[in-house]
């Protein structure tokens, strides 16, 4: 076999090639030829984008995975706006064995007096906020716990009489008396703004507590909400350092040179800049996913820039200077780059389709920040190798006894190469039984998702809703909204009834508890007092501070909340409970057909749309296999490189697929966005060894031998770019966030297994399609003529 060069031709030869990026490749000698105007601009656009960098807020929302324009989603924001009760709720979970005992007691009594202090706060709910039986002559019913506590028998009685509470038991206290549930409410004028108040929150709890046997846990949208803001705060900072410094060492580890090593790194960390900075510009919020960009902008722009950068430092190596080794590079290298970027982009557009605003917002700023990589990769490379490369007559002396390592992946390359191509017809048959058989096993995927995915599980709220799931029926409220006809008013005995009706239905669904309503008041009144009247009713309604009234009955008393408790389980488990619940409401509705009775909250949106969602976007990576592959086909004029691109792109997605089924998980939302982002990101190594192969491929010679050239040049910058990738995604294992450490494992899976791909599957396949196009006369792979 003729040696390679570094110019990327077979010796003697020159052959025009096709333009696969259409020229736009050429972007990158505007940093050549004008140096000087492209430094002080970069300069520019970097101060700049650092003040936008600073505009970046975080969006905290739990239900912004499911924001649409949907009618079920509009819905459920006008009962949170309505009722907005659960959104403003800390729940403070205190729990000991001797809970009930006089002296824990009292400390937990004393806690909920203080808590009412925190500034910030409106109101709370107790056990303590219960009372006794009305009493004939009295307008008001004493408090159920007097002050002080009695002691001996009378306490026990006492103890008795609350566990027996139809108001605390099975809602603010636990059967077995070892748990007990505080809501507080914070006031809604500061939202956006709670930090202060829950640290004083936490503060009062521990302190209150201290040197009790009880221990206290904060949960509720907002604790959610801030410990889901801190973590992608925490995240953001993580993902830059740690990024940062391994781009920066795998680069001087390769080079062995500062400047190479700032050529390669330097781009890339100035495209993380650019890019944030843009979305902080236009108002972009940083989420679960938008959270990965940076990573992401990582390896995306790292992998092309350490493809030029090596091309160019082997045409330096050749003699070349430094700004023909630059041009050369960009010319060469580039138009893979320019594919890769596209590539990326298309899976990015891919998700532009979903109903999910949060997702698609992912896919908005994904595609922005692949068109400012490409732009930052293809400029700045030649910019900073003309300004910073030096002692270039030195460079192939110096480099001889540090290119060992490249070497030794060389003669890997060649080794591996070899062994493909010798039965390419055998090889590429086992990779489509493979890929068919993996396929097979993601088809037995099923959809997956839980609130808990959302929200750090090293922190308190998701420890502490997984009590209440266990003690108190769930921490997750399922709303039944009753909306009133014109003519009717709340205490008309029509709408009683209907309230009444829906209580009873909640109640009876298996899976739900803990349900609550105006109902409940009227049976305490009817069970307590022997008074079930309405003008009874309608007082105590006025006795009850309004914080509270407005968790059931809207300012305008045109609409009531019957609200009950559901553990945090999979949609597909929750699914069935809403379904059912929703059945049986027909009931009601069909008697009272002026009413308007509609089951709604974030547990019954997630529920009914998860399952729906992740479909679409499973169907769309689908889709996404066949676009890519033409797209691939299109750019290098040839049916055979679309063919043969397909099996190495389908082969990581399908295997990481069969890494969750063979784990126990089910298809989530990260999962599917992962491997949608990696499918692109994963034919980078493709599309570089196809630009290669074009350049290597003779038509007059064996198929094999361009193959192995091509894998011998390319095969070292593919296999160090691939664990750039890898490693890059792996950042993310470290989140607090369930989801994102999905994110992060799965994605450096996926690369892992595209390289794989591309060595194993890619080499043979395209040795075979090759070798079967040529005796039909259709034989080039993107080659026009040869001079």
């Amino acid at each position: 076999m003729n040696a390679p060069t570094p110019t990327g031709r077979p010796p003697a030869q020159h052959r025009r090639r096709v333009a696969i990026a259409f020229g736009a490749e050429r972007i990158g000698l505007l940093g050549l030829r004008f140096p000087a105007v492209a430094a002080v601009l970069l300069v520019l656009l970097a101060v700049g984008a650092a003040f936008g960098v600073t505009r970046l807020q975080v969006d905290d929302s739990l239900s912004q995975l499911f924001r649409s324009d949907t009618p079920e989603f509009h819905q459920f924001e006008d009962v949170t706006r309505r009722f907005p009760s659960n959104e403003f709720d800390v729940l403070v979970v205190v729990t000991g064995q001797d809970l009930l005992a006089r002296e824990p007691l009292g400390h937990l009594r004393n806690l909920v007096t203080d808590l009412q202090l925190v500034d910030g706060t409106t109101g709370i709910i107790s056990m303590f906020s219960a009372r006794q039986a009305p009493e004939p002559g009295h307008s008001v019913p004493p408090a159920l716990f007097p002050e002080p506590l009695p002691d001996g028998a009378g306490y026990d009685a006492l103890i008795a009489k609350v566990k027996a509470n139809d108001i605390i038991r099975g809602k603010l206290l636990s059967d077995d008396g070892d748990l007990a549930l505080v809501v507080l409410s914070l006031d809604p004028k500061n939202e956006g703004h709670y930090a202060g108040t829950i640290a004083e929150i936490r503060k009062t709890v521990h302190d209150d507590l201290a040197g009790t046997d009880l221990q206290g846990e904060l949960s509720g949208v907002p604790v959610m909400q801030l410990e889901i803001r801190d973590a992608v705060e925490r995240d953001r900072v993580l993902y830059n350092a740690v990024g940062f410094a391994a781009g920066c060492l795998i680069a001087i580890l390769f080079f062995r040179r500062v400047s190479f090593m700032v050529v390669a790194a330097g781009p890339p960390l100035i495209a993380i800049l650019l890019a944030l900075g843009t979305l902080g510009w236009l108002d972009f919020r940083l989420n679960m996913f938008l959270n990965v960009m940076t990573p992401l902008i990582m390896v995306i722009s790292f992998s092309d820039s350490m493809q030029l950068t090596f091309a160019a430092r082997d045409r330096l190596m050749a003699g070349e200077s430094k700004a023909q080794a630059f041009r050369n590079a960009v010319l060469v290298v580039g138009p893979a780059c320019v594919l890769t970027h596209a590539t990326a982009a298309l899976s990015f557009t891919a998700l532009l389709f979903t109903k999910s605003d949060l997702i698609r917002t992912f896919g908005e700023a994904g595609l922005i920040s692949t068109v400012i990589a490409l732009l930052a990769v293809l400029i700045l490379v030649p910019l900073l190798g003309l300004l910073l490369v030096r002692n270039v007559d030195r460079l192939t002396v110096t480099s001889r006894g540090s290119d060992a390592g490249v070497q030794a992946l060389r003669r890997f390359c060649a080794f591996v190469a070899a062994r493909m191509v010798s039965h390419p017809g055998l090889y590429s048959a086992i990779a489509v039984v493979v890929v068919a058989g993996l396929g097979l096993a993601y088809a037995h995927l099923q959809p997956s998702y839980r609130l808990a995915e959302q929200v750090p599980d090293k922190e308190q709220a998701v420890q502490a809703s997984g009590k209440l799931d266990k003690e108190l029926t769930g921490a997750n409220p399922v709303d039944v909204l009753v909306e009133l006809p014109p003519g009717q008013t709340l205490y008309t005995p029509e709408t009683l009834a209907v309230i009444a009706a829906v209580h009873a239905t909640v109640e009876k669904q298996a899976g739900l508890g803990n349900v609550w309503s105006l109902e409940t008041l009227r049976r305490w009144l009817a069970q307590k007092a022997g008074d079930d009247s309405v003008a009874t009713l309608q007082r105590y309604v006025g006795y009850l501070p309004k914080y509270l009234v407005h968790r059931f009955v809207d300012e305008k008393e045109d609409a009531v909340l019957v609200s009950g408790r559901i553990p945090d389980r999979d949609a597909s488990q929750l699914l069935p409970v809403v379904d059912d619940l929703d059945h049986s409401l027909d009931a009601v509705r069909a008697q009272h057909p002026g009413y308007t009775v509609a089951v709604t909250g974030l547990a019954v949106i997630a529920a009914r749309n998860s399952a729906s969602m992740i479909d679409k976007l499973n169907r769309g990576l689908t889709l996404e296999f066949l676009l890519v592959a033409v797209f691939i086909g299109l750019a290098f004029r040839s049916v055979v490189v679309a063919v043969a691109a397909v099996l190495p792109g389908i082969f990581p997605v399908v295997a990481s697929g069969s890494l969750l089924l063979l784990l126990g998980q089910g298809l989530q939302f990260v999962s599917v966005v992962a491997l949608t982002v990696s499918f692109g990101l994963g034919l980078s190594a493709t599309i570089h060894f196809l630009n290669r192969l074009r350049q290597e491929d003779d038509p007059a010679q064996d198929p094999a031998v361009g193959v192995e050239r091509a894998t011998v040049l390319m095969g070292p910058a593919l296999i160090l770019t691939s664990v750039v990738l890898a490693c890059g995604l792996a950042v993310t294992v470290f989140s607090d966030l369930p989801s994102l450490r999905l994110f992060g494992w799965l994605s450096s899976f996926a690369m892992l297994a595209a390289l794989v791909a591309d060595f194993l599957i890619l080499r043979p396949t395209m040795t075979f399609l090759v070798t079967l196009a040529r005796r039909f006369g259709r034989g080039r792979i993107g080659t026009v003529a040869t001079d």
